[in-house]
């Protein structure tokens, strides 16, 4: 008997041992599934595996269709022309278009000034830039602008979402290149140049969107989850001026969607402005099932929590969360009450309670109210005194790198989600991003379709962990009576890492060994 007699269901075990499996969706139940919004990209794939999988499937037409589902599962493309071909080649072929289940987006940002003086600038003051090729600028804005003028994005993305059928989530992601980042450091520094060239990211942000938005749309693609990390407030208001039945339609088909914006400047009012346009697609969205909504960590939001949710109740949500917003305790108590009997997973990170408010009403309502919660995340909670306080004396709070746990003593509810993409002559082998600290996923070589680690500045914080405890041993310091709010210890002034890690583990009865099994 040979190997080709092997049942597919055999061949199939054989090959995940030489890689990563088939994309697989976090249950809802999990922490994991909110946790860093599912941006996380993981660590570079073993050098070999591509190639493995390649070698693989070129064996044999049995072993190609085997293979095709660990290559393009997860597609991720550039907007650029290189790209844009890479991505018209593989919905040109129904084997492969047909498993591909998530579409990552990478869009850099726009030469919105000056673009025919590009060379102008970089010929007349490069002692700052180093060695970048003045031509290598001047094509990457003609291109860029070419691709806008006729269109062939939008075309090639409504080929490629029509073609992918099993198509389940979308994600708009931020790249920047080294070169484009020197661009932009230089140009800051130098304010004088501004009118000389500008990147931007609202206008790429917008453009890709509107254009994501009416391909998903006129193909009648089947996706139902959207996220972006860094999704500007701008293009959202742009991206509006379509007939409202069109955000409508695409709002309805939506089970997840997972947002984090960001702006320099008047956060605040862009999203007040967003208001009645969020009011008009969470109404629409009847069919959610987990919505975050995320801003810089060192810039919360002020709104009012129902000036974003309008007091919306949506029947299947099972995972909530929001990241940076200083809150009165009893919004959060409001939008619990309203999703108590589906709720599953709750996510409150960067949250800071105003003055009046205290934790210690808000977390005994979750205890006592939400039946089904299985977790919750209170990383970096406070009071917003406290973080007011913090910040006039200098201490940085920075927005975390999209990389790690959304809880330092819970590596294990970890999975992580990465792109592959094919390379750049072939349909073999996988790409990786590194993430930027500004939220962009940086790209170490613009004229690469592989990406390897930017430095990141600032870094994650690292808090001291929990002792351990060998788990053979019963553990208990309640004495049976850690169902009180006076085990919270909540002194109104603020929350340390230690007192957060107890309230998690609190609100879903799992403190204690003893008498806290929920």
């Amino acid at each position: 008997m040979g190997i080709l007699d092997l049942a597919d269901e055999l061949l199939r075990i054989i090959l995940e041992y030489i890689a990563s499996e088939p994309e697989k969706p976090i249950s809802l139940e999990r922490r994991a599934y909110l946790s860093q919004e599912s941006f996380k990209l993981p660590p570079p794939p073993e050098p070999d595996q591509a190639q493995t999988i390649a070698a693989f499937r070129l064996t044999c037409r049995k072993f190609s269709e085997l293979g095709v589902i660990h290559q393009f599962s997860r597609v991720t493309t550039r907007f650029s022309r290189r790209g844009l071909s890479r991505l018209e080649r593989i919905a040109s072929q129904p084997h492969i278009a047909g498993r591909v289940k998530k579409f990552s987006y990478m869009v850099p940002f726009f030469y919105v000034e000056g673009r025919e003086r590009v060379q102008e600038l970089l010929c007349t003051r490069p002692e700052g830039l180093g060695l970048l090729d003045v031509r290598h600028f001047q094509q990457k804005v003609n291109e860029q602008k070419e691709i806008i003028r006729t269109r062939e994005d939008a075309r090639v993305l409504k080929l490629a979402t029509t073609a992918f059928t099993s198509l389940q989530h979308v994600q708009i992601l931020r790249v920047q290149d080294r070169e484009d980042g020197d661009l932009i450091s230089y140009l800051r520094q130098h304010d004088e140049l501004n009118h000389l060239v500008a990147l931007s990211w609202p206008p790429a942000c917008l453009h890709s969107a509107k254009t994501i938005g009416q391909a998903l749309l006129e193909s009648r693609s089947p996706c139902s989850r959207f996220s972006s990390p860094m999704l500007s407030p701008q293009s959202v208001l742009g991206a509006a001026s379509n007939p409202p039945i069109t955000l409508g339609v695409l709002a309805e088909r939506l089970t997840c969607l997972e947002l984090h914006f960001d702006d320099g400047t008047d956060l605040d009012i862009r999203m007040r402005q967003l208001s009645s346009l969020s009011k008009a697609i969470f109404t629409a969205a009847k069919n959610l099932e987990a919505v975050h909504i995320g801003f810089p960590s060192h810039r919360p939001l002020t709104l009012r929590l129902e000036e974003i949710f309008h007091n919306v109740k949506w029947e299947k949500l099972q995972a909530f969360g929001i990241q940076a917003w200083r809150l009165d305790a009893d919004e959060i108590i409001g939008l619990a009450r309203r999703h108590r009997e589906t709720l599953r997973g709750l996510r409150l990170r960067d949250v800071l309670l105003k003055d009046g408010s205290r934790w210690n009403e808000v977390l005994p309502y979750l205890r006592d109210n939400l039946t089904r919660l299985d977790w919750v995340s209170l990383r970096r909670i406070d009071y917003e005194k406290h973080f007011d306080e913090q910040w006039v004396l200098g201490a940085e709070v920075p927005d975390d790198p999209l990389v790690g746990s959304d809880s330092s003593d819970e590596s294990e509810d970890w999975e992580y989600e990465g792109e592959q993409e094919d390379a750049p002559d072939d349909h073999h082998g996988s790409g990786h991003d590194a993430d930027g600290s500004d939220g962009s996923i940086a790209d170490s070589d613009s004229n690469a379709e592989t990406d390897e680690p930017e430095p990141l500045e600032g870094g994650m914080l690292h808090f001291p962990p929990m002792p351990d405890t060998p788990a053979s041993i019963t553990w208990c310091n309640c004495d049976g009576h850690m169902d009180s709010v006076e085990a919270l210890q909540d002194d109104g002034i603020m929350v340390t890492n230690q007192q957060r890690k107890f309230w998690e583990k609190w609100v879903v009865r799992k403190n204690c060994t003893e008498h806290g099994q929920k």
